[in-house]
């Protein structure tokens, strides 16, 4: 029978199940047919700590969120408009975000007393009364995909972890997405195992089969390609665009990129992604343990490399000494921290903008480093080049703050030209300097008092270096005081001469009170927010800070402007704290740390607050 297409502007799916029903390779399967189909989107995956939660129970929930849309889009979506339940778990632990009216798309067959009893259902939601609210779609997954899959020769049990599948492609009918890719890459997947691939390209098949037939779905849905501007374009991961932004570094700068890492949630996939990239190049080591890590990437820079370590919060403070040997031998070292909710092991998988003050001040001794922050996932490409720029031109390690949410989380992303890129070669010193024919190490460039590299063995070129404080100029071991003091505030001087563009305000007509500020991963809600607020007739401006280590120069000057300046951060007021310190200015802080992203209708809500209250 024929069925009626609906047109949409946008729409947000979130699918949820145990941790080992899929749900990751799900949604991004049904990412990658958006991507391909043109639709700009935003994703956020969310799971738990462990590699197996317990089966059946809201800990161990897994979930994958997409927002995908006809127009230019900035965050996942707030709430979901379909829920893809594959159990009681997933259903409980996300109908709390699920607006009334949204579509629920229920695996009956894990619906059974056990499983219920387990997340503390007292009876069947799907067959009482409580779901009136939202238009349940009853669907027995599991058991349509055993039966698609009755004329394989594989066990039930592997026949049954096919629904995802299944789920897949009855929402990649629901939603007219293309499907020759995910044939392609499910053959490609198991082509180890023919028979698994055939299988689960089966019950993809099926899915979309059931979809077309059944009469569960009288409507399929239509969201034409989005407008972007001309280019090639690829969906892309923050850690991903982080790793690729790492190698266009190398390649702009002419230098080899050494990684040195040890593996941690959520940092791990750049080492993951490097490491496949020999022909550029790149080494990575997986190192014992972090200090390793960092240890190696400073003596690769030392020896003439682009040296990168990758880590989250807890492996930045195992590496805040050899973080500040770096400093103090004014060495380039690119530190990535993948901020994740702590403290301690905190919530691995979770996001937070908590990491701040630490990579600011967490190392002893004035030991001062920029600290650079890329606003989304795609962004993660251009501040790893920018990172990369400012370690090599002044000769210092630097911060580069990404998070979970970004790291994981997905766009378009369109593929710079590399002539579009900045150039920052490196010229190494290979004549001595001195005005008696010798070397100083230490002698400054009067523009960005950097100090002169030169490469282990360059002949006359010999010198020391270390940990104790070095005279200025000749590098020699010195405690004089005087000289400590110089040296001191000629590190500090060096960092807060960095060039760095002035903070651009969106304030159209000029002529708002409020202004919206953020840092880092906050960028995507507070532009959503902004722009609720703006539709509601009411005046906002917003900036957002991308080095957080030297400031802007303008940055007193545009907080200044306003009457009244909003701070949201996922954090307990970090960034708010050193802006009332420095600008003596009272920012209003809205914090919340929940290890997920902030909504946009939440920071709509805030900034209508303000306002009003002005």
């Amino acid at each position: 029978m024929t069925k009626q297409v609906q047109q949409l502007d946008r729409v947000i799916i979130r699918f949820a199940g145990d941790s080992g029903d899929g749900m990751q390779l799900t949604g991004d399967r049904f990412t990658a047919e958006t991507a391909q189909f043109g639709n700009d989107l935003s994703t956020l995956p969310n799971f738990p700590a462990e590699i197996r939660a317990p089966a059946g129970t809201l800990p161990g929930v897994s979930s994958f969120q997409l927002h995908f849309a006809d127009h230019d889009i900035l965050t996942p979506g707030d709430a979901p408009n379909v829920l893809v339940a594959m159990n009681p778990a997933a259903l409980k632990a996300n109908l709390g975000d699920l607006p009334r009216g949204a579509d629920i798309i229920a695996n009956t067959d894990e619906f059974t007393k056990r499983n219920l009893q387990k997340v503390g259902y007292a009876g069947n939601p799907l067959e009482d009364e409580s779901l009136s609210e939202w238009r349940v779609h009853a669907v027995p997954l599991t058991s349509l995909t055993v039966g698609a899959l009755e004329g394989f020769e594989i066990s039930k049990k592997d026949a049954e972890r096919a629904k995802n599948m299944f789920a897949l492609g009855l929402l990649s009918w629901l939603y007219n997405r293309p499907t020759e890719a995910t044939v392609k890459f499910l053959k490609a997947k198991f082509a180890k195992k023919p028979t698994i691939a055939e299988a689960n390209v089966a019950a993809f098949q099926a899915g979309w089969n059931y979809g077309e037939t059944t009469e569960s779905f009288s409507v399929s849905y239509e969201i034409k390609p989005a407008r972007l501007a001309p280019g090639v374009y690829r969906n892309i991961s923050g850690n991903q665009a982080l790793a690729y932004g790492l190698i266009a570094a190398s390649v702009q700068s002419g230098l080899p990129l050494f990684l040195g890492s040890y593996p941690i949630t959520p940092a791990s996939d750049i080492l993951h992604e490097l490491s496949k990239h020999k022909r550029f190049g790149v080494r990575t080591f997986q190192a014992e343990d972090e200090i390793a890590g960092v240890g190696a990437a400073l003596g690769a820079s030392f020896g003439g490399s682009l040296g990168v370590t990758t880590t989250s919060g807890p492996g930045v403070a195992l590496k805040a000494e050899t973080v500040g040997l770096g400093v103090t031998t004014e060495l380039p070292l690119i530190i990535v921290d993948v901020q994740r909710a702590g403290p301690s092991t905190g919530m691995p998988t979770k996001t937070e903008q908590t990491d701040l003050l630490m990579a600011l001040y967490g190392r002893n001794g004035e030991s001062p480093v920029p600290v650079v922050a890329p606003a989304t996932p795609s962004d993660c490409f251009h501040a790893a080049i920018e990172a990369a720029r400012i370690a090599l031109k002044y000769r210092t390690p630097v911060m580069l703050l990404s998070d979970g949410y970004l790291a994981n989380g997905s766009e378009p992303w369109r593929v710079p030209e590399m002539d579009d890129l900045p150039d920052i070669s490196v010229d190494f010193t290979t004549e001595p300097n001195g005005d008696d024919g010798t070397y100083l190490p230490f002698k400054r460039d009067p523009e960005t008092l950097a100090r002169p590299w030169a490469v282990p063995g360059t002949a006359g070129l010999e010198h020391r270096i270390g940990g104790i404080e070095k005279a200025d100029g000749t590098g020699n071991i010195s405690y004089d005081p005087d000289n400590h003091d110089k040296m001191v505030r000629l590190r500090q001087a060096k960092i807060d001469g960095i060039d760095v563009p002035d903070l651009e305000v969106d304030d159209p007509d000029g002529d708002a009170r409020i202004l919206v500020l953020g840092w880092g991963s906050t960028y995507g809600p507070i532009a959503a927010a902004v722009r609720r607020v703006r539709k509601g007739g009411a005046k906002v401006a917003q900036t957002h800070l991308r080095h957080l280590n030297p400031l802007p120069a303008n940055t007193g000057d545009v907080l200044r402007s306003y009457d009244k300046v909003l701070l949201p951060e996922i954090n307990l007021g970090q960034l708010a704290l050193l802006l009332r310190a420095r600008y003596l200015i009272d920012v209003i802080g809205y914090n919340r740390v929940r290890g997920l992203p902030f909504k946009a209708e939440e920071l709509a809500a805030v900034i209508q607050d303000v306002i009003d209250s002005e």
